[in-house]
C-alpha cells in the first residue's frame, strides 16, 4: 500500500481519515444497495483516536469512549436502511443516539472495501499464503468529478494459487485454523489436490459460478445457500467460513491505510466480538 499525502501535523480531522480510506476504496466502488461512507458526525471534527471494528454495537461505542476515541471506522454500515425515527426502539437507533450524545463520528467502508484491490478478499488470500492473486470478476469504475475523474480497477472476489497443491482435507483444516473457524461447512472432499483458490468474503455465494468458470480447485466464502452445495462434488472444494470469520481481519486493512496517512493518530482494534452467531 503506497504512502502518499502523509499528515505529520498534530491535528487530524475526520475528513483526513475519510480521505485516506476513500483514496484506497473510493465510494463509487460500492454496490447500489449499499450505504458506505460517513454515518454519524462532522467532517471538520478533530480526531482524538479511532476504534476499528467489523460491526458497530453499543458495546463497541462504549469501548471507544473508554479508549478516548471519538471516531469509529467499521466495515458493516451502522445505518443500512433509512431511519424514520431516532428513539431507543432498536439497536441501530440506540447506537446512533449514543454516538451523537458523545460526539463520536462513525464511518463505514463496506462493499467498496470488498471491491478494492488489496481489500477484504486480498487480505483473506494473504492469510492463506496465496500467490499471483487477481480479481475474479474485474471491472473498471470511474471515480472523481469532471476532468479529475479516473478509472479504478475493482471487482468481486479474487483467485490465487497455493505455492504447492494440498490435500483437500489438509487445506480445509488450514483454513479453519487461519480464520479461527469453530464450524467450517464444506461439500464432499475433493479427490485431487487443491492449488487454485477463489475467495469472496461475506455473502459471496453469487460467485460460485465464476469460480467454476475460472477452473478454481476450491471456493471459499462466508455464507452459502443450502441448494448451492448440490451438484459440485468432484468439481470444486467448497468451504464456508461464516460471515464474521471471513471478514474479521478487515481491521488490519483499516489500520494500515489510516496509519500510512496519519502516522501519529492513535488507532485501536476492537476487543469486542460482534459475531451474533453462536455455536454449541
Amino acid at each position: 500500500m503506497p504512502r502518499n499525502n502523509i499528515l505529520y501535523r498534530m491535528s487530524v480531522r475526520v475528513q483526513d481519515v475519510i480521505g485516506a480510506l476513500e483514496d484506497f476504496a473510493p465510494l463509487p466502488l460500492q454496490e447500489s444497495y449499499d450505504n458506505a461512507g460517513l454515518q454519524v458526525g462532522l467532517t471538520e471534527t478533530e480526531v482524538s483516536g479511532v476504534l476499528l471494528c467489523l460491526d458497530v454495537t453499543e458495546e463497541v461505542i462504549r469501548e471507544a469512549l473508554e479508549l478516548g476515541c471519538n471516531m469509529i471506522v467499521s466495515h458493516h454500515p451502522l445505518i443500512f436502511h433509512a431511519l424514520r425515527q431516532l428513539t431507543d426502539a432498536d439497536a441501530v437507533q440506540r447506537c446512533v443516539r449514543l454516538a451523537l450524545q458523545n460526539d463520536i463520528a462513525i464511518y463505514s467502508a463496506h462493499t467498496n472495501l470488498d471491491a478494492a484491490v488489496d481489500g477484504v478478499n486480498y487480505m483473506m488470500a494473504e492469510r492463506l499464503g496465496l500467490v499471483d492473486v487477481v480479481l475474479l470478476q474485474p471491472r473498471q469504475v470511474e471515480v472523481g468529478i469532471g476532468t479529475r475523474s479516473r478509472l479504478v480497477q475493482a471487482g468481486s472476489g479474487v483467485i490465487g494459487y497455493l505455492p504447492q497443491g494440498e490435500d483437500s482435507l489438509a487445506f480445509l483444516q488450514r483454513v479453519k485454523q487461519a480464520f479461527s473457524v469453530e464450524c467450517l461447512m464444506h461439500n464432499e472432499l475433493l479427490t485431487r489436490p487443491v492449488q487454485s483458490v477463489a475467495i469472496c468474503g461475506g455473502a459471496g455465494d453469487f460467485l460460485l459460478g465464476e469460480a467454476l468458470h475460472a477452473g478454481a480447485d476450491a471456493f471459499l466464502t462466508g455464507e452459502m445457500h443450502y441448494h448451492q452445495y448440490f451438484g459440485h462434488d468432484g468439481q470444486i472444494q467448497i468451504g464456508v467460513l461464516g460471515h464474521y470469520q471471513s471478514e474479521q481481519y478487515t481491521t488490519d486493512i483499516f489500520s494500515t491505510v489510516i496509519g500510512e496517512r496519519c502516522p501519529r493518530l492513535p488507532l485501536f482494534k476492537t476487543t469486542v466480538c460482534t459475531n451474533p452467531v453462536k455455536y454449541l
